[in-house]
C-alpha cells in the first residue's frame, strides 16, 4: 500500500519530544524507544524503518551517509533518511514540519535530506 504522508521514525539521539511536537500536528511518529528498539545499531534501525516504510529522522550523519550510499549501491529500498543538525527540539520539529507539508511519502523515497 502507498502511503501519501511520509510518517516517521525517530533514532534514539532525537529527543523524544520531537515527536511529541509533530504528533500534535497530525503526523505519524515513531520512536525507539516506543517501537522497542533502544540500543539497535544504526543498520539495524535503517532497516526496521525501510520495512515499516518510515522515514528515519538523525543527528548521526556519518553513519547514516554512508548507510544510504550502501542502500543505493545495493538497490536496497528505504523510506528516506532526514539528517538533522543538533538544535532545540522546537526548531528541529519546525523544519520537519516543513517536509511534511510539501513532501510525499513517494518523494521522500531514497531520499536523504538534511535539516
Amino acid at each position: 500500500m502507498t502511503r501519501a504522508f511520509i510518517e516517521l521514525y525517530l533514532d534514539e539521539d532525537v529527543d523524544v519530544l520531537v515527536a511529541e511536537l509533530v504528533h500534535a500536528r497530525g503526523f505519524s511518529v515513531t520512536t525507539t524507544r516506543d517501537a522497542g528498539r533502544l540500543g539497535n545499531t544504526d543498520a539495524e534501525q535503517l532497516a526496521f524503518a525501510a520495512r515499516e516504510q518510515k522515514a528515519l529522522v538523525t543527528h548521526n550523519r556519518r553513519h547514516f551517509e554512508a548507510l544510504a550510499r550502501a542502500y543505493l549501491a545495493e538497490g536496497r529500498p528505504h523510506s528516506g533518511i532526514i539528517l538533522a543538525t543538533r538544535h532545540p527540539s522546537y526548531e528541529i520539529a519546525r523544519r520537519l514540519l516543513v517536509i511534511l507539508n510539501n513532501v510525499t511519502a513517494a518523494e521522500m523515497r531514497y531520499q536523504v535530506r538534511y535539516i
